[in-house]
């Protein structure tokens, strides 16, 4: 295991043969066990660890930005590497630090989270409810419940209800989505969130600083990412926000436990 994110990135970039997207450097350095954290943010943390290096460290640092989210190691030990000159012919060193400008801008995005087709049947529904979302597999999940932001309530991939939650936490407005007209009309629903997300899980507000284009480019990558039409040729490429995997409640965690021990021990009894 390596003493630091920092050694544990370069470990990861060493070992592959192409420049990796933050998120999947945190989550190859999360599964092969080269660093341990019980935080929630790991890609956020890579993400800002390699964009630091590179923007205070200038030409000592290790990483270079080959495209938006992806990096590589400036001085490959492995000869496998794919060497920057056939992926961005353009690029010189002198530049590191105008990338780096860029990247931090790129993050400052009005979206900070957001989870796509969560399932409504994993969350226990109350006026004040939770819903947990995970950076990824192995990363400490998050309760987004009190979350604000735009949301979409889809009939699985059909799109039935856009709104917003401001003056109500994202948690309670699709509680009463659960009780009100649309009660029976969906059974999943996104939402991107205006809320930032701590290292330790917990929800912060961030002040706003964006231009015009950057607000209108991410109006429309959200646009791209929620609605997903077919003519348009590319994902949501200005949308830097972080996307969160659902996590199952822990309440229907311990129900389906109990539910599955009652199961056993009918069993049992029938076979005495």
């Amino acid at each position: 295991m390596e003493k630091s994110w920092k050694e544990a990135i370069k470990k990861v970039l060493a070992e592959s043969d192409i420049p990796l997207h933050y998120t999947e450097i945190s989550e190859q350095i999360l599964s092969r066990g080269y660093y341990e954290t019980d935080g929630a943010t790991p890609a956020a943390t890579v993400s800002a660890q390699v964009t630091s290096s590179i923007k205070h460290d200038g030409d000592k640092s290790p990483f270079i930005r080959v495209g938006k989210g992806l990096f590589g190691l400036k001085n490959p030990s492995s000869e496998t590497i794919i060497p920057l000159s056939k992926l961005q012919p353009s690029f010189s060193q002198n530049k590191l630090e105008d990338l780096a400008e860029f990247e931090v801008a790129a993050s400052d995005s009005i979206i900070h989270s957001f989870g796509m087709y969560w399932q409504r049947d994993l969350v226990v529904w109350r006026n004040d409810l939770k819903m947990f979302g995970k950076q990824q597999a192995l990363s400490k999940p998050v309760d987004f419940g009190k979350q604000k932001g735009i949301y979409i309530l889809y009939d699985h991939h059909t799109v039935v209800y856009v709104g917003r939650s401001i003056d109500r936490p994202l948690g309670k407005r699709l509680f009463e989505h659960t009780v009100d007209r649309l009660g029976s009309r969906w059974n999943r629903f996104s939402w991107f969130g205006l809320l930032d997300v701590t290292q330790e899980g917990s929800l912060r507000e961030t002040s706003f600083n964006t231009s015009l284009a950057s607000l209108v480019a991410t109006l429309e990558a959200l646009l791209i990412e929620a609605l997903e039409p077919p003519q348009n040729r590319k994902r949501g490429d200005d949308f830097s926000a972080i996307e969160y995997i659902q996590d199952i409640d822990p309440e229907l965690k311990e129900r389906e436990i109990q539910s599955t021990l009652r199961s056993i021990e009918q069993k049992m009894r029938g076979g005495s």
